[in-house]
């Protein structure tokens, strides 16, 4: 990482035994939407309870980076942030969107969305974006 470069994390969102390949499709719907190559990713993120979810770390091993699970209460921090909502994981995991709020959390204070979340299947994935000027990885 060079000093001033964005990092890129990806939020995932999914119910409870997602497929890898949904989760794998997911993330590279968001990617493509963005513009953004696979190899610009930094991690992948997730609330902490979804973090053992086989789909989630499977896509991140495959792809060689860290699977960050992030605490509820940075996710509840980040969530402010988000642009969709949706009543379900609000009830579920007291954030309005699970994707977006992770992807921001992980991203750090600086993170911006760089699209609303995409769904595929049942699989949710958004794209924060961070300038940190330290150079420092989420």
């Amino acid at each position: 990482m060079g000093m001033g470069e964005a990092v890129i994390v990806a939020g995932v969102g999914c119910r409870k035994g997602a497929a890898a390949t949904d989760v794998q499709a997911a993330v590279r719907a968001a990617l493509a939407q963005c513009g953004v190559p696979a190899n610009a990713l930094a991690a992948i993120a997730t609330s902490a309870a979804k973090s053992t979810e086989a789909g989630i770390a499977g896509v991140a091993a495959e792809l060689g980076i860290p699977l960050l699970p992030i605490s509820q209460s940075d996710l509840k921090d980040a969530a402010s942030g988000a642009y969709t909502r949706s009543e379900r994981v609000l009830a579920l995991m007291g954030v309005p969107c699970l994707a977006e709020a992770a992807a921001l959390a992980a991203a750090g204070p600086t993170a911006q969305l760089l699209a609303s979340r995409i769904a595929v299947g049942s699989v949710t994935c958004a794209l924060a974006q961070s300038r940190d000027p330290s150079g420092k990885r989420p």
